[in-house]
């Protein structure tokens, strides 16, 4: 973690303040120590490891609290360049986007093996049809924030925030670009890869349950849609064979269509209540941050009250 502290920039074009907050996640090797030695502005610890999606969402709550307005993420192990912070800001800066991915050159990462570039790819590309967004290199943790998208963000996942925060500010409307960025020199092993079909596995589930909260009704329908499909198959070809005189050897096929057409009936029902609920959880999205907002503009009145009755 020291090294990456060194390389990160105090002063940014275009930023009037630049502060360091780090996460320490229930580490074991003096994690806030070595952060506060270093000259960090803000340390938050976390008694125990609670993982990189939990941190991540403790990281941006903090950032909102000391009144950042363009938040920068990057991981503790000095992956990703410093460098390039200007280039992740910038957009932000200039109003292009809420939210900044870094995309890596993944064909030249020499110890990225051709399995893992290959599903990196194809990961990304599922990323990006889910979220109906051009993210280049969706697993980058190197990324840059508005303050307004981090007030908008909510992170359910237990494993990791790169693919979820990307569906979501898809989904909500968050403008997203990605700009190229450079890598440093492998470090150490990564801690939430600890296998390919484990991470495969995880972020295949944690697509699927974002997809299924932001868009409920289309999961459900389409389930609804293939078993009333096959029932009616299965019904059709029951009625076939009952109106030819051999009904009574195609019992079962009858027995199957009234359980496909009962389950299409259950998801469709499913649906319906899905989607309000989903309705029902996007006014109260809209309706935390705006509350967040109201107790922004709240704090800053009553600061600017207390400085005019002071002076």
């Amino acid at each position: 973690m020291k090294a990456t502290l060194e390389d990160l920039p105090r002063k940014l074009e275009g930023v009037d303040v630049v502060e360091w907050l780090v996460i320490d996640d229930g580490s074991t090797d003096d994690t806030s120590a070595v952060a506060r030695g270093c000259g960090v502005d803000h340390v938050v610890s976390i008694p125990r490891n609670r993982g990189l999606a939990s941190a991540f969402s403790t990281g941006l709550a903090a950032c909102l609290e000391c009144g950042a307005d363009v938040i920068v993420n990057t991981d503790a192990d000095n992956q990703y360049s410093a460098a390039d912070i200007p280039k992740l800001v910038a957009p932000i800066l200039q109003g292009r986007a809420e939210m900044v991915i870094g995309e890596r050159d993944i064909a030249g990462i020499e110890h990225f093996s051709f399995l893992k570039k290959c599903l990196q790819k194809l990961g990304s590309s599922v990323v990006r049809s889910l979220s109906h967004t051009d993210v280049g290199d969706a697993p980058s943790g190197f990324r840059a924030i508005s303050r307004s998208a981090a007030s908008r963000l909510n992170v359910f996942s237990e494993y990791t925030y790169t693919l979820e925060t990307i569906i979501q500010a898809g989904q909500n409307g968050i403008s997203i670009v990605s700009v190229p960025i450079r890598i440093n020199g492998k470090t150490r092993p990564s801690r939430l890869v600890k296998s390919i079909p484990s991470y495969v596995k995880r972020s295949v589930l944690t697509m699927f349950r974002i997809f299924l909260i932001y868009r409920p009704m289309r999961v459900f329908l389409l389930m609804a849609s293939i078993c009333g499909f096959f029932g009616l198959l299965l019904g059709l070809r029951f009625l076939f064979f009952f109106l030819t005189g051999d009904g009574a050897g195609h019992v079962q096929s009858l027995i199957l269509t009234a359980l496909l057409l009962g389950s299409s009936l259950g998801f469709f029902v499913l649906a319906l209540l899905a989607d309000l609920i989903a309705v029902n959880r996007r006014l109260l999205e809209k309706t935390n941050w705006r509350l967040g907002q109201i107790e922004e503009r709240l704090a800053q009145f009553e600061s600017n009250h207390i400085g005019a009755d002071r002076s």
